[in-house]
């Protein structure tokens, strides 16, 4: 027994100085890939500040839009449709599920730190041959085996494989977070594009209203003349068809704003029948935006943030494929009580044991463990380029957005103009008419001319909104990596903006 006992702790010491001298984490060491930033963003120039609306300088302690970044456009409606998306968008709660089990991953890989315990007791009847070698009939009696084994295996962690497994776990985990933070600000973004698009049809409903009582005017006027012999039936004619072609335009703005309507249900998750928002003008102008500078970019956009971890996750995986290389070794014990009397069953003579130490190394494979290495290389190297390509073309969507605020700004300046003189046109050709000077063609000619360019501005100022909203989007929103879980979040409780779906 003594024997037994020096041999079990001599197996139990080189074991342990494995563990703690021969443990080493094998695979490259992780760095965040460089990319190329611009200085400034090349839409803005000192000029654009002060004569575009849209954007501003971003002051001290304003380099970004914080929280609930929908409040910059003063808009209760809005602000009331916007928190329904975190509890009630299905496309928000389908991706929180998908961080939860990201999560469990990263318990699953944790879990193989600690030795696995198993038990099987078992109570066996049992009764030998009586004709078997060696046995009589009075040997072979029937007895009961009473068993209780507990056996517990365990493979140290000596060279870093499940460590990488853990950070690899981590990553995607940290990954999917940040997936959860983009589909959430998508969505966000996509409700208040399509308010902003849906008040537009509002505007431009009331738009057409007003001109169809207008040129129903003008037509009582055309047949007040045509009646009394001033003017043609031509006149008439003209006009009832001007008045017939607004009415059709009022109502094919219907279609485009219940289609809207039923966008923004989807997205707040009810029904579209069940759903339904009040008619208002597009009274919303333009916040100032805190941009901020381009560098900041690559901690304030949440799908920048997960194609990067994703990069730390491949990098991962190229270590664990290394440790292939190396041998597994394993700790195995066997314990427990075993006794053909139940009264002997836990009697300490009833004790077994066996423990003891085991090495595997794959000897000859054919290539695989290396062929293994470089897939995980090239995933690498394509997360890599997929992140660097993620980063230009978040750099595109800013200056995308911002060149649209600062031309539409302009735009609209110069569509104003030609309103206010399409009205002036409208009023000097009406004056002309009802003094007999010039006949109904030309009020008809300036009345479509005015109603085009009022259509067009209601449009562009629809458009300066929404690309607001594409703006924000591109800046990332309210959002920073600083909002990522750090990996003792992900092994603990969620964070508290995470919630499982209903």
């Amino acid at each position: 027994m003594r024997t037994i006992n020096k041999n079990c702790r001599s197996a139990l010491a080189v074991l342990l100085s494995l563990v703690l001298f021969g443990a080493c984490t094998v695979g490259p060491k992780y760095h965040t890939p460089t990319v190329q930033t611009p200085e400034a963003y090349t839409e803005l120039t000192p000029k654009d500040f002060s004569q575009t609306e849209g954007w501003k300088t971003a002051q001290p302690k304003d380099d970004a839009l914080r929280g609930k970044w929908w409040e910059i456009f003063n808009d209760p409606e809005l602000n009331a449709l916007e928190e329904k998306v975190n509890v009630s968008n299905q496309n928000v709660l389908a991706a929180t599920s998908s961080f939860f089990a990201a999560r469990a991953l990263v318990r699953q890989a944790r879990a193989q730190y600690f030795p696995t315990v198993t038990t099987s007791p078992s109570i066996t009847p049992q009764r030998p041959s009586a004709t078997a070698e060696g046995s009589s009939a009075a040997t072979a009696t029937t007895f009961t085996d009473y068993s209780l084994p507990f056996d517990a295996t365990w493979q140290p962690d000596l060279f870093g494989r499940v460590r990488n497994t853990v950070r690899s776990s981590v990553a995607g985990a940290q990954a999917s977070a940040a997936d959860l933070e983009n589909v959430r600000l998508t969505i966000q973004a996509e409700l208040a594009g399509d308010y902003f698009s849906l008040r537009g049809e509002d505007a431009l409903k009331k738009l057409l209203g007003d001109t169809v009582v207008a040129f129903q005017k003008s037509l009582d006027l055309t047949k007040v003349l045509y009646e009394t012999g001033i003017d043609s039936d031509e006149a008439v004619a003209q006009a009832e068809t001007q008045l017939e072609t607004t009415q059709a335009q009022a109502t094919a703005v219907e279609i485009s704003r219940a289609q809207f309507q039923h966008a923004i249900a989807a997205l707040v998750g009810e029904p579209a029948s069940t759903f339904s928002i009040r008619e208002a003008s597009l009274s919303a102008k333009p916040p100032a935006i805190p941009f901020g500078v381009p560098s900041q970019l690559l901690e304030r956009r949440p799908d920048i943030a997960s194609s990067e971890r994703l990069v730390a996750q491949a990098n991962a995986q190229i270590g664990i494929a290394q440790t292939a290389y190396f041998p597994t070794v394993s700790l195995s014990a066997l314990a427990g009580f075993e006794s053909a009397q139940i009264a002997q069953w836990f009697a300490w003579p009833s004790r077994f044991f066996s423990v003891g130490p085991a090495l595997a190394e794959t000897i000859f494979e054919g290539g695989l463990r290396r062929a293994t290495v470089q897939q995980f290389r090239a995933q690498y190297d394509q997360s890599v380029a997929n992140y660097r390509q993620t980063v230009l073309t978040a750099f595109q969507q800013v200056e995308d957005s911002l060149a649209g605020l600062r031309i539409l700004s302009v735009e609209i300046g110069q569509q104003d103009t030609a309103v206010a003189s399409a009205r002036r046109n409208l009023t000097i050709a009406t004056d002309r008419y009802k003094l007999g000077i010039d006949p109904y063609l030309n009020v008809l000619t300036a009345q479509t001319l005015l109603l085009g360019d009022q259509v067009t501005a209601v449009n562009l100022r629809t458009s300066q909104m929404t690309t607001s909203v594409l703006l924000i989007e591109a800046l990332g929103g309210g959002w920073d990596a600083s909002q990522i879980p750090a990996p003792q979040q992900l092994i603990s409780e969620a964070p508290q903006n995470l919630k499982r779906a209903p």
